[in-house]
């Protein structure tokens, strides 16, 4: 896949391609709808398939009272999410206040007919661009009928009687309901990071941990966490605790795992955790030997939810 940043000097054998445009954090099951669309309608008509996306996030630079606005996905994720789907192309736009202000009957007609000569494009149902979001669904077939490309607007993604959206799983996230939020994004939340080095508490208690430094954010809330963990080019299973230690008085939160089975030294390494399912709330317990005896019920209750999952 081709990641082109900046709409300047666009190769040739794009144009005359099926287009999608949108935000697409999370890249969910609404999002890879649409993307299996595009490529399978672009197949058919043997032209290029692309997405057009923008960074950073729009609402970041338009609204930046609004804080914290966590991203599902990083961008390196996003664009490795929207690779796997056979897309052709990944149109990056830099976002900015000035960009903000161009108009949306000029997005059409510099990006998608003079720079791209598109044949189709793929909307969203509630998606809009250009100044004052003036561009929308009706706004695009108008435009197509008169420049020459089709539109087709797609209708709100449902999951039972839920509409998927990257709002609803942000929301999921933060509420600690990660399987609810598993179930929209079509996979397991992941969180990425590098181990750092911690108080070493878990080692001298007897269940060695290793200290995640996040490269991203929303972080579910404190808790305890059945993940998948993925290291050292292997799949393990842990236990997951986000939280403060409030057991040991501790102030600075942390994200601490307990890998089953799992002796290696791995300080300075990347690590990638799956979360899977939420045991329970952090608690502060009287003594040691109480949270001990609850760590080796979450340790059995985790082995036993992993153990039925694919």
């Amino acid at each position: 896949m081709d990641v082109i940043k900046g709409s300047e000097n666009l190769p040739v054998r794009l144009r005359g391609g099926y287009v999608t445009i949108g935000n697409f954090d999370g890249v969910h099951l609404g999002h890879q709808f649409i993307f299996r669309k595009l490529v399978d309608e672009a197949r058919r008509e043997k032209c290029p398939a692309i997405v057009i996306s923008f960074d950073p996030h729009p609402k970041r630079v338009l609204h930046p009272e609004r804080r914290p606005f966590y991203l599902i996905t990083s961008l390196e994720e996003k664009t490795r999410l929207i690779e796997s789907f056979g897309i052709d192309a990944f149109l990056l736009i830099p976002f900015s206040l000035e960009y903000a202000k161009i108009s949306a009957a000029a997005f059409v007609n510099d990006i998608l007919r003079e720079r791209l000569e598109i044949r189709k494009i793929f909307i969203g149902h509630d998606y809009t661009f250009g100044r004052g979001k003036e561009g929308n669904g009706a706004f695009l077939t108008a435009c197509g009928e008169r420049l020459g490309f089709a539109v087709e607007t797609i209708g709100a993604f449902r999951l039972g009687e839920t509409t998927i959206s990257s709002t609803k799983i942000r929301n999921a996230l933060l509420a600690g309901e990660v399987r609810s939020a598993a179930s929209l994004l079509g996979r397991p939340y992941n969180l990425a990071g590098t181990v750092v080095h911690g108080k070493r508490r878990g080692t001298d208690l007897g269940f060695p941990t290793a200290n995640l430094a996040p490269d991203k954010e929303p972080l579910p809330p404190p808790g305890i966490y059945a993940v998948r963990v993925f290291t050292a080019g292997r799949r393990l299973d842990g236990v997951l605790n986000i939280g403060f230690n409030p057991t040991f008085a501790g102030e600075a939160r942390t994200i601490e795992v307990h890998i089953f089975d799992f002796h290696e030294d791995i300080y300075g390494k990347p690590l990638e955790l799956l979360f899977i399912e939420r045991l329970r709330e952090e608690i502060r317990f009287a003594s040691v030997p109480e949270l001990l005896a609850q760590i080796d019920r979450d340790i059995v209750r985790t082995r036993e939810i992993l153990a039925v999952e694919s």
